[in-house]
């Protein structure tokens, strides 16, 4: 086996995890055959196995599976459990990706766990060539390692892509959350909804329960149908729970009214938008199949916690006058949920969007999607990852799209002086069309307010 760089440092121990196979950042075209659980698996066995000493709650979705589990995880944590939480990718810094009750994990930990997996990535290498741990599967054992050190009562995972083979779908899971179906990762997942629904429908475990908020019929026969194999019981939106979207209240949340189990309840929610009720209905649907597998979460603890729950570069209001809002809308779906939500966000003025966006996406059914909703548009690129589609390529897209004005800013930053110098004070600015370009404005765009 060949010598071990050493990891003393933050530092060393980000680049080990970076240097390896990261396809959030490869420029490279993916496909299915990229993801298989049995690197995972002989990852894991070779850990002692922590995935199988603690339960888990399991979600998956095209969108809003970010802003589930992290109501999810707050309603754990205020009803007494220690919650472990994993999601990605992160915004600013690595260890968003790996909480535990709201704490991102510390530097000294992640010093040596990394220093761990090192070890015994240097044997698998050795030992199995072809059989390499990814950055997504090293980050996923990362947390498990924590969230055994933590002695957490639960973790709350959040799927990273698909379902089936996602790194994660070796938990040992109490409920599994399926959010939406939509199109998105199609070269991987497949391009029809019935494909896309299996690969999502591959968290669902023999007899564990479901919650499906899937409502295309296509997508969600096939969801019953893996349940029904599984025999997994199934709670379907629209069938056995529902929601309503009452009001929004003075501190700016917005109330829904969510029927589960023939009683109805209501919960203040900070997360705006008419997806995020939805999502909220999804978690109170969990919630009781949790109760029913006898966890103990008091409602009023859940409400509490629901409430207060925010969820960055999701729709999220950074600063007035202009108003500001970044959200990483980056598919036909989500942005048809940041378009609903914009239109009930008062504009004196003009709408101005700063827009970036990924290889892989379907850019002209973005384009097509959001640029009428904007009177002014700023194509850029992010500067952090080499699937960012070249500004100047948006540019020529969009001009056969549509007749607004457009404007080609080099980087990010670049775009939002030019965003700054073109708006008023009554005008909205968005930014959209990547979570990288989210993860690389709201610093400065903080920073400045």
């Amino acid at each position: 086996m060949p010598p071990i760089a050493p990891i003393d440092t933050y530092d060393q121990a980000i680049a080990f995890l970076h240097g390896r196979i990261n396809y959030e950042r490869t420029s490279a075209s993916l496909s299915a055959t990229d993801f298989k659980l049995d690197r995972m698996r002989q990852l894991m066995e070779r850990l002692g196995n922590p995935h199988e000493r603690i339960p888990a709650v399991h979600v998956a979705g095209t969108k809003g599976k970010g802003s589930t589990a992290a109501m999810l995880a707050a309603a754990l944590q205020q009803s007494g459990y220690t919650v472990g939480l994993f999601t990605s990718p992160h915004l600013e810094h690595f260890e968003e990706r790996v909480q535990v009750n709201g704490r991102m994990i510390d530097a000294d930990s992640l010093v040596r766990l990394v220093r761990v997996l090192a070890q015994v990535t240097a044997q698998i290498d050795s030992e199995m060539p072809g059989l390499n741990p990814t950055f997504f599967e090293l980050t996923t054992s990362l947390g498990w390692l924590y969230y055994i050190q933590e002695r957490v009562d639960v973790v709350v995972l959040e799927v990273g892509l698909g379902g089936r083979l996602d790194s994660t779908n070796i938990c040992r899971p109490e409920v599994c959350v399926i959010t939406t179906i939509s199109r998105d990762h199609t070269h991987v997942l497949g391009s029809r909804l019935a494909e896309i629904a299996a690969e999502k429908a591959g968290i669902i475990k023999d007899s564990v329960p479901v919650v499906s908020g899937v409502l295309a019929p296509e997508a969600q026969e096939v969801i019953e149908q893996i349940a029904a194999r599984r025999s997994a019981p199934l709670k379907q939106l629209n069938r056995d729970f529902s929601y309503s979207l009452a009001e929004t209240t003075t501190t700016g949340k917005q109330v829904v009214d969510v029927r589960c189990d023939q009683e109805t309840e209501s919960f203040e929610v900070a997360l705006l938008g008419q997806h995020q009720a939805y999502n909220t209905a999804l978690v109170v649907a969990a919630l009781h199949v949790l109760r029913q597998r006898t966890w103990c979460l008091p409602k009023d603890a859940c409400r509490t916690a629901i409430s207060q729950v925010t969820w960055p570069a999701r729709i999220e209001q950074i600063r007035s006058q202009p108003t500001v809002i970044l959200d990483a809308a980056h598919n036909w779906a989500s942005v048809g949920a940041l378009l609903k939500t914009l239109d009930t966000i008062p504009c004196a003025g003009r709408r101005c969007l700063i827009l970036s966006t990924t290889k892989d996406k379907d850019v002209a059914g973005l384009l097509r999607r959001l640029l009428p909703a904007f009177d002014v548009v700023i194509v850029t690129q992010y500067i952090t990852n080499p699937r960012a589609v070249p500004a100047n390529e948006l540019q020529e897209l969009a001009a056969t799209i549509c007749d607004r004005p457009l404007h080609v800013a080099a980087t990010p930053a670049v775009a939002w002086s030019m965003a700054q110098s073109i708006t008023t004070a009554d005008d909205l600015i968005v930014v959209a069309g990547s979570f990288f370009l989210a993860a690389e404005l709201r610093p400065l765009i903080l920073a400045k307010s």
